[in-house]
């Protein structure tokens, strides 16, 4: 591997690690829910990793177009004023407050074009920022539903007293297997986190940056929150 290869993290052994997340929670889980949140996350990964080649295209053409419109707006201001500057040199005012109107249009035109130059200058960034942070809200979205897969695999459906049945546990599930089912919940929260990376490699724009920073918060507190449970629930099998 080449030193160049860790310079950023690349989309394709994040896909792969999703994929072989997928099969081993369908290997173990074919009928859960969680197996469909695991497809849904590879196929939501695929298409931050093939939408980013697109988006850099098309971010290269929009940066290129907005260039040129900037050149375009700037020499057609340069002609305007040069024009306009000939022109009031010719017919000079013999009074020097009849001067202040003529400069106050030039003061006005000069605002408004620097104005129209900043306004496409930022024109592709923010049409990157739409497109990313529209990726990242699904992703935020899938974190939560992932939580959600976790909230009712309680260790204490391992306690004789438990009833169970009233209070949403699902106590369908071996000791073994809510253990396994937590773990994969916290690989999938990983690859998330992991997800929401890839898009930051595509943009330096801060609040694409401050979305990702905050998915990865996100996603590492619902980390921690499960293995809590993965700690409890080991000290349980233990105790029995």
């Amino acid at each position: 591997m080449s030193a160049r290869t860790l310079e950023k993290l690349e989309p394709v052994p994040v896909i792969e690690t999703a994929r072989r997340l997928c099969d081993r929670i369908g290997a173990r889980f074919p009928e859960r829910g969680i197996h469909r949140v695991a497809q849904e996350l590879v196929a939501l990964t695929e298409q931050v990793a093939d939408t980013s080649e697109d988006s850099r295209r098309r971010s290269r053409l929009v940066r290129a177009g907005s260039r040129t419109v900037i050149g375009i707006v700037v020499l057609v201001a340069l002609v305007a004023f040069g024009f306009a500057i000939e022109s009031a040199f010719t017919d000079a005012p013999d009074n020097g407050l009849d001067w202040l109107p003529l400069i106050e249009s030039a003061v006005n035109d000069i605002v408004f074009v620097a104005i129209a130059v900043v306004l496409l200058h930022s024109f592709p960034e923010r049409v990157q920022r739409s497109e990313l942070l529209a990726k990242l809200h699904r992703l935020r979205s899938l974190a939560h539903i992932v939580d959600m897969h976790q909230l009712t695999k309680e260790p204490e459906s391992l306690r004789d007293a438990f009833l169970g049945g009233t209070d949403g546990a699902d106590v369908g599930l071996t000791p073994e297997q809510i253990e396994y089912y937590l773990e994969y919940c916290t690989e999938l929260l990983s690859l998330v986190s992991k997800a929401a990376a890839l898009c930051a490699e595509e943009s330096r724009d801060d609040i694409v940056l401050n979305t990702v920073s905050t998915i990865e918060t996100l996603t590492m507190g619902m980390s921690r929150k499960v293995w809590q449970k993965i700690t409890v629930l080991s000290e349980e099998r233990t105790a029995r």
